[in-house]
């Protein structure tokens, strides 16, 4: 007797072949690849195109993140396409040691001519986290070739985060991301965060960043001579829910850091480039820091890069016979010409599209749909600087009496955002809006409309 044939499976689809190939092989960041099969399915991209990403099933998605905070002026931005592929026809990459091309130099004139004004040096890195180590490094190194030996600490704020290598990770105060690594970390000094979500009944955002501000000052006077630098992400700590503050701490940080011989690190990597309204954060305090760190933004979201500008003062400091006073930090790709050609094209675009300007208009427009919301029984705020707004959502509303950790109630929104053609990925039980900058109005409607169902879907009993 012949064995009964069992029934035909059927065929998988092309996304779920890709999934299957996908968690075979990739191990992918900031996930519990547990919950990649089903909690969280893999979502495969084939394309993008504006604001808008194309999965391999056809499906469009609203990018409201811009890809991790990276993109600027739309996916497959042609004129940055163009710059890349001219480039990669001439020079794709060359050692930086003792060697030089057109588009690094284009770039750090550039970045020097638009920056806060007493930055004249970049030093180029791979990436955002390598910016932060880069900055950490040259502070400490400086006050030593300067005889300061004592200057061995940093001061950070809570509820910061500035990226996930060993040093960068340091200076971050996001216990998700740091408790595991804890052994391994330096220490620093923590300061209360000016967050304005954190001000007291009746205080003004621009009050409560000023009395932060008093007590940054205090923890200085306790560690006096001891402090390298503080680092901190002006106006809007992203990572650490897109909490934002008053630029009156940014003009105080500066006296402060000033008075007690400190420097000043503004991590711009997810605030840069236009995000907060003006080209750089910073400009909002009218004050400019010691270090730079830009990254994300700087090649319009097509190419891994960072640049960290400093001051003549810090670059003197190293300047001798001996190689040990040299700054001997090095990546392999180093100003990458590929990426340059691409941040060049991306500040370009600045200049033709006068961006500033209009990316006011939308940042108004985001205003005015996401205000409706703020009476929602669970939004206790709706924030915004520039072209960042969020949404916080707590089991109370205004009470802000937060979710249990286990309800996952940004997971629920993020799941019904994407079922309805929207990647509005939270942070814990905070939703944003952080789209590129070609979003336009009929988007920006869309992206209110499928806001305000994932909201009520995440807050339902």
């Amino acid at each position: 007797m012949e064995p009964h044939d069992p029934a035909p499976r059927p065929a998988q689809t092309e996304t779920e072949s890709w999934r299957t190939r996908d968690l075979a092989v990739v191990w992918h960041p900031c996930t519990q690849m547990k919950e990649h099969p089903h909690t969280l399915p893999l979502v495969p991209i084939r394309r993008g195109r504006g604001a808008w990403l194309e999965g391999v099933d056809g499906t469009r998605y609203l990018d409201a993140v811009s890809s991790w905070w990276t993109n600027l002026f739309g996916h497959a931005e042609p004129r940055i396409a163009e710059a890349i592929g001219a480039q990669a026809r001439e020079l794709e990459h060359v050692i930086y040691a003792g060697f030089s091309h057109e588009p690094g130099l284009l770039l750090a004139e550039a970045l020097v001519a638009k920056a806060p004004p007493g930055l004249t040096r970049v030093f180029y890195g791979d990436n955002g986290s390598a910016a932060v180590e880069i900055a950490l490094k040259m502070s400490f190194h400086s006050h030593a070739n300067r005889g300061d030996a004592r200057r061995t600490r940093f001061i950070a704020l809570g509820n910061g985060y500035h990226g996930e290598t060993l040093g960068a990770l340091s200076m971050g105060d996001i216990p998700l991301y740091r408790r595991i690594y804890a052994p391994l970390l330096l220490e620093p000094l923590f300061a209360p965060s000016p967050d304005a979500y954190d001000a007291e009944p009746g205080e003004s955002p621009e009050a409560c960043a000023l009395r932060r501000a008093g007590q940054l000052e205090a923890l200085f006077a306790a560690n006096e001579g001891q402090v390298c630098a503080l680092i901190l992400e002006p106006l809007v700590q992203c990572a650490g829910g897109m909490r934002m503050h008053h630029p009156a701490y940014l003009r105080r940080a500066r006296e402060i850091c000033d008075a007690h011989g400190a420097h000043l690190i503004a991590d711009e990597i997810a605030v840069g480039f236009g995000r907060t309204g003006t080209l750089f954060a910073c400009e909002q305090a009218g004050i400019p820091p010691d270090f730079l760190c830009l990254s994300k933004g700087l090649t319009g979201g097509f190419l891994p890069m960072s640049a960290v500008l400093t001051t003549a003062a810090v670059y003197d400091a190293f300047l001798d016979d001996s190689r040990e006073r040299a700054f001997l930090h090095s990546h392999s790709y180093t100003g990458n010409p590929l990426g340059c050609a691409a941040a060049l094209a991306s500040l370009a675009i600045f200049d033709s599209d006068d961006v500033l300007a209009r990316n006011r208009g939308r940042a108004a427009r985001m205003a005015e749909l996401a205000a409706p919301l703020a009476a929602h029984p669970n939004v206790a705020q709706v924030r915004q600087t520039g072209m960042v707004l969020a949404f916080e959502l707590t089991a109370d509303g205004v009470g802000r009496t937060p979710y249990p950790a286990a309800d996952r109630r940004g997971l629920r929104a993020y799941r019904h955002a994407l079922s309805r053609g929207v990647l509005l990925r939270p942070l814990g039980d905070v939703l944003y809006w952080m789209p590129p900058y070609c979003v336009g109005e009929d988007e920006l409607s869309h992206l209110a409309d499928v806001t305000t169902t994932a909201i009520e879907e995440a807050t339902r009993p």
